[in-house]
């Protein structure tokens, strides 16, 4: 049934927005990584799965769109985009990662911001698991009314 399959992308797409989401929250103070400098905050870009245009799961418009999406027959996620906007930077001269002014550049990860997207992305999981479960109800229905 095309209804599994649809709510089935979402719940995929919530469950790796959600990672995504946590794994700016662990880095949210690393200053330094493997590539060099800050951190930098991640989103996932996804799609409707019938190839329609590409967006990012954030925002008011995202959510609009991604529920349009979802009407058309799913969502895919496409790529993961870094944010190459810079992070605040602090006067620590302490710090181990201070430059040679003593400021040190911290993660462009906003903590509220992602605690909201982490609120979006398991609200909109629930919702989509009530579907899935509408669905097999609606399903197990119509198998009782054919018995009879």
């Amino acid at each position: 049934m095309g209804i599994f399959r649809t709510a089935g992308s979402a719940l995929r797409m919530q469950r790796l927005r959600l990672d995504t989401v946590a794994h700016n929250i662990a880095n949210a103070n690393t200053t330094r990584t493997d590539e060099g400098g800050p951190y930098q905050r991640r989103q996932i870009v996804v799609q409707a799965a019938d190839g329609g245009l590409p967006f990012r799961a954030a925002g008011v418009a995202g959510s609009f769109v991604r529920r349009f999406a979802t009407a058309l027959g799913g969502v895919q996620v496409t790529r993961m985009v870094t944010d190459e906007d810079p992070g605040p930077r602090v006067y620590e001269p302490d710090h181990p990662d201070a430059d040679d002014e003593g400021y040190v550049q911290y993660p462009n990860v906003n903590i509220v911001v992602e605690m909201t997207n982490a609120l979006s992305a398991t609200r909109s999981y629930q919702a989509n698991v009530t579907i899935i479960d509408m669905a097999k109800e609606m399903a197990l229905k119509a198998l009782e009314i054919g018995r009879h």
